[in-house]
Formats: structure tokens, C-alpha cells, sequence
């Protein structure tokens, strides 16, 4: 199979949808790897390393488009690329399709064939492909939320860990999934006093189970999140429904009970944000105030740590990618239950329900 990795040109994006290894895989099963140059650069990978494993290296965006019968990248296409894709092209990739009409509405256009990392799912409901990059935007969440803490960047001016005499910061996590341990795991090695809230109280147990005692464990509901409000100086949004919209777990009336400066993190901005304030910003401009509470929502945070996200997610990425050049999408799909999970749109027709439902479009 011929197969393309373009450079990423979503704002800031640095990541690469593939390494040199991963390359030097499926050269050796005998697969054309067309790599654009300059893809792995900002990731710390030449274009000497690609084609040391066997790649060729093309020059434009639209040349690896143009030749490639399996497109693997990082992010869902943008406006730029909705043209470039080709009918009955595999495009592998995160979509997080529930989060943006404009793009399910071009790839359904475009006839391709989208399978999404995202709901690529495991027998036991995990998701395999989502899993590193969550393990790195939920540590992330507390590094970023730390320093929009300070107050040049209008935070409340707190130390997450606080001094001796002067007692740390509260965090609050909502959603006790990768993110939420993650994130817990990093603030309380921080020192500061974290509260990590879900529905689930079998996930809840394990959470209470592995966590040191400066992080507690309550069940999630607008109640509870409320009497957390006044006395939380950085929150962390963490929920996931499974290819559907997050929920709004923080609507724009309840800021008021925040005290200025808080910061709040909403890592599920790719599925439509679990904070009604939520709107998707850059690593250029990573934050905005609204209610004196600072809001950072960075669509792909992973993409500031690039060769760490990319090593990652090539290492659980490359055997589906195998897979698919090995069989071809339809069988490999056929024969294995959690890619065929990741089927999204094909050949024009919506084949996730949460898709169909979040834009209320036909099901096929």
C-alpha cells in the first residue's frame, strides 16, 4: 500500500503522524511510505531519518495527498486539506467528528473512507489510540494550570504546593478517566490538595485505591461541583463520552461562585468542552478571561511536546496502521473488532451513531 504523512498544519501543531521507525516497519513488509519534507522536524526527526528507513520524501502537502492511498496524520483535516482528500482514500487520524459539523459535513463530501483513533475501542471500552495523548494532556493540564495560576497572566497569584506555613492550592479534577489520574497524580505530587469527581463509583474505589492522601474522591453532580466552586483555585476538565459531545458540567452562571484568578483547563475541548464557556484556542493564544476566571482550552496540547506525543502515539498507532495496509481497510476492519470501532464516515455515509446524533444526520 501507498501511504502518506503530511506536515500537521493546524495552528502550533508540531506533532507528525508517524516516526522513523514506524516508517521503517512498513517499509520492511514491503509498503511505499511518502513522507513530506520537513513532516518530522519539529518533532526532532530529519528527513534523512525517514528516508534512512525507507521513505521517500515529497515536497508538497497536495504531492502526498495526490499519491497516497492511506493518509496517517495527527489532527483532522482543516479547511486547506478538505480538497486534497481523494474518494476511497483511508484517512487514519484523530476526528473527533461530534465536536465540528463544517468537518463531517466535507469528509462526508469528500467520500473518503475516516477512521478515527479516538473510538478505536478494545473489548474491555478502552481506547487504545486516545490513551498516550491523554496520559500527556492531563499532565499537561496541571503544568499549564500552574502557571496560569501566576498572576503577570491575571491568575490568583497561588502556588500549587504552597510553602511551609501556607497551605497549597486546591484542585479540583472533574472526570476520573487517563485525564483525571493523570491530572491528579501530577497536582498531588505537587503538593496541592486535589478532589477528583466521576459517576463512577467502581472507578472511584480504584482511584481512592491508588492515590496518595492529598487527593480525595467524591461523585460528580452540580451539587457537589457547586460547594467545590468558592475554595478551587485551578480546575481541570476531564470527562469523555466515547465519539459523542462533553458534557457541560460547568455552566457560564456558576463562574461567579469562582474566586478571580481561578483557572480552568478544559482538556475535552476536542469533543465540544465540558465547560459551557469552553471555546477552542491556540498555543499562540492559549487563554481568555471571561468573569475574571481564566479559561485555557488549547485544542491540541499534546502538540507543545511533540517528540514525546509522537513517540507515543506511533508506538500503539503503528500496529492498526499494519494492519490496514497489510489487509486493506474493509478486511482488516472485518477482522478486527476494535479498528472496525474506529470506522467514522465511509465512502459519504455517517456509520457512528453518536456522529449522526450529535448533528441529527441519517445513520447508515
Amino acid at each position: 500500500m501507498k501511504i502518506g504523512v503530511p506536515i500537521e498544519i493546524k495552528n502550533n501543531e508540531n506533532r507528525v503522524g508517524m516516526t522513523p521507525s514506524g516508517v521503517f516497519e512498513l517499509t520492511k513488509r514491503n509498503h511505499v511510505v511518502y513522507v513530506q519534507k520537513n513532516a518530522g522536524f519539529n518533532s526532532g526527526f530529519l528527513d534523512a531519518d525517514y528516508v534512512n528507513a525507507g521513505a521517500t520524501i515529497l515536497d508538497t502537502i497536495e504531492a502526498i495527498y495526490d499519491v497516497a492511498e492511506m493518509i496517517v496524520k495527527v489532527k483532522e483535516p482543516i479547511e486547506p486539506e478538505y480538497k486534497l482528500i481523494k474518494p476511497n482514500q483511508v484517512v487514519f487520524t484523530y476526528f473527533h467528528f461530534a465536536s465540528s459539523e463544517v468537518l463531517t459535513n466535507a469528509m462526508i463530501e469528500s467520500n473518503a473512507i475516516c477512521i478515527a483513533y479516538e473510538t478505536v475501542e478494545d473489548a474491555d471500552g478502552s481506547l487504545p489510540l486516545l490513551i498516550p495523548m491523554s496520559e500527556v494532556a492531563g499532565r499537561m493540564s496541571i503544568q499549564q494550570g500552574a502557571k496560569y495560576l501566576e498572576k503577570p497572566i491575571k491568575g490568583r497569584g497561588i502556588l500549587l504546593g504552597g510553602i511551609p506555613g501556607v497551605p497549597p492550592a486546591h484542585v479540583m479534577v472533574l472526570g476520573g478517566g487517563v485525564v483525571g489520574i493523570q491530572a491528579a497524580k501530577m497536582a498531588a505530587g505537587l503538593g496541592a490538595n486535589v478532589t477528583i469527581m466521576d459517576i463512577n463509583m467502581k472507578q472511584l474505589r480504584y482511584i481512592a485505591d491508588i492515590m496518595p492522601a492529598n487527593v480525595n474522591t467524591e461523585f460528580s453532580s452540580e451539587y457537589n461541583i457547586r460547594r467545590h466552586l468558592p475554595k478551587t483555585d485551578l480546575i481541570i476538565g476531564g470527562v469523555l463520552i466515547k465519539g459523542a459531545k462533553a458534557p457541560k458540567l460547568i455552566r457560564k452562571d456558576m463562574l461567579k461562585d469562582m474566586r478571580p484568578g481561578t483557572v480552568i483547563v478544559d482538556v475535552a475541548v476536542d469533543q465540544g468542552g465540558c465547560f459551557e464557556t469552553t471555546k477552542p484556542t491556540t498555543h499562540e493564544e492559549p487563554t481568555y478571561i471571561i468573569d475574571d476566571v481564566v479559561h485555557y482550552s488549547v485544542a491540541n496540547m499534546p502538540g507543545a511536546v511533540p517528540y514525546t506525543s509522537t513517540v507515543g502515539l506511533t508506538n500503539v498507532t503503528l500496529p492498526y496502521v499494519i494492519k490496514l495496509a497489510n489487509d486493506g481497510w474493509e478486511k482488516a476492519c472485518e477482522n478486527n473488532a476494535s479498528l472496525s470501532k474506529g470506522l467514522n464516515i465511509v465512502k459519504g455515509k455517517i456509520v457512528y451513531k453518536e456522529i449522526a446524533e450529535a448533528f441529527d444526520l441519517e445513520m447508515n
